[in-house]
C-alpha cells in the first residue's frame, strides 16, 4: 500500500521505518515540532523523507497541507500524537482511511497522557489500539488491532512506552494487512454510549509534585507515571527541588508516628520515608542540574524532612 506517515515521535518514525521494510511505499511524511520528551525530531523525519525522496511536509494543521496530500494519492494514513485536529475532508482523501495508534483502552482512556492516567488510577492493564479515525472526534473509530500490557503500583511509563515502542509498529502492519486482505474488516466497533468512554486531560511537569500527606501507594504511582522520558516526581530537600526516579512500598507494618514527608530510616542504598499512610522506600533520586544518585548518599540524619 502507498502509506501517509503523519505525526510524532520516535515510535512514529520506527512504524514508517517497519512500514518500508515490509514492502509498503511512503507516499509522505507529514509531521509537528516535537514535544520535549521525544528522542525524534521533525527534522529527523524531514531526513528520513530525504533518504527515501519522500514528500515532506511540517506543520500542526493538517488543512494547511490538504493539497500536499491529495497530490501524493495515498492509499490509507498511519497517525500517531499528530497535534491538530483531523478533520473528515482530509481522511477522505485516503481510500482505507487513517489510522490511529492509540495508547490507551478504547473506548475508554481517550486523550492524552492515558499511560500515565491508567497507572495512576490504579488499572491493572493499559491497552495499545489501532483503530480508524472520524474526522474532528476524538479516539473514536472502529478498531482494527489491540494489545493489552498487564501493570501495577510498580509499573513505570519507561516501561510502557518501550512495549508501545515494540508494539505499535508491529500492530499497525497486522492492521494493515488486515484491511489490504479485507477493506471492510473491524476487530471491534468502538462504543457511542458516552458512559464508556474517560476523558483523559494532557499533564503538565508541575503535576507531578509529591504530597507526601498522601497514601504511599498514590505517591509511588505518581513517581511512575511521572517517570522517564517525563520530567519526574518531585519534592524540596532542604530548598532545593529534588526529582524521585525509583521507590517502593515499605511493608514493615511498624506502628508509627511522623509527619508526611519525614525520613523515618536510611539504609545501605535507600532512604524510606513517612507517607499520609504507610512509608516509600526509595532507591535513586536527583538534585535538580545534578546527577542520579542514590538517597542514602545525600541523606544523613532521620531529623531530614522531605517537602
Amino acid at each position: 500500500m502507498r502509506v501517509a506517515v503523519i505525526g510524532r515521535t520516535e515510535i512514529l518514525y520506527n512504524t514508517a521505518l517497519a512500514l518500508k521494510q515490509a514492502g509498503h511505499e511512503i507516499s509522505c511524511i507529514l509531521t509537528a515540532r516535537e514535544a520535549p520528551e521525544y528522542t525524534r525530531t521533525a527534522e529527523d523525519f524531514r531526513q528520513l523523507a530525504e533518504k527515501w525522496g519522500t514528500p515532506f511536509a511540517r506543520g500542526a494543521r493538517i488543512m494547511e497541507h490538504i493539497d500536499f496530500l491529495r497530490a501524493c494519492n495515498p492509499d490509507i494514513g498511519v497517525s500517531m500524537n499528530y497535534p491538530g485536529i483531523v478533520p473528515q475532508e482530509a481522511i477522505d482523501i485516503f481510500p482505507f482511511g487513517i489510522l490511529n495508534a492509540h495508547g490507551g483502552d478504547l473506548p475508554r482512556y481517550r486523550g492524552n497522557a492515558c499511560q500515565a492516567w491508567a497507572i495512576l488510577n490504579g488499572e491493572e492493564r493499559i491497552g495499545l489500539c489501532i483503530h480508524k479515525m472520524i474526522g474532528c472526534e476524538l479516539d473514536s473509530g472502529d478498531i482494527i488491532a489491540r494489545d493489552y500490557l498487564p501493570i501495577n503500583h510498580n509499573t513505570k511509563i519507561t516501561y510502557v512506552w518501550e512495549w508501545m515502542a515494540r508494539r505499535v509498529p508491529e500492530l499497525v502492519l497486522e492492521a494493515i494487512s488486515r484491511l489490504e486482505a479485507d477493506p471492510t474488516y473491524i476487530l471491534e466497533q468502538q462504543s457511542k454510549d458516552p458512559k464508556d468512554a474517560l476523558r483523559c486531560y494532557p499533564r503538565r511537569p508541575e503535576d507531578g509534585r509529591i504530597d507526601w500527606r498522601r497514601p504511599a501507594i498514590e505517591v509511588l504511582r505518581l513517581i511512575n507515571a511521572s517517570n522517564k522520558p517525563y520530567a519526574g516526581a518531585f519534592c524540596e530537600y532542604e530548598g532545593r527541588k529534588l526529582i524521585v526516579w525509583d521507590a517502593a512500598l515499605v511493608e514493615d507494618h511498624e506502628c508509627f508516628c511522623a509527619v508526611p514527608g519525614q525520613v523515618v530510616a536510611i539504609g545501605d542504598g535507600y532512604v524510606d520515608v513517612a507517607c499520609g499512610a504507610g512509608k516509600l522506600r526509595l532507591f535513586q533520586v536527583q538534585l535538580e542540574g545534578e546527577s542520579d544518585i542514590s538517597p542514602a548518599y545525600l541523606i544523613s540524619s532521620i531529623r531530614r524532612r522531605l517537602a
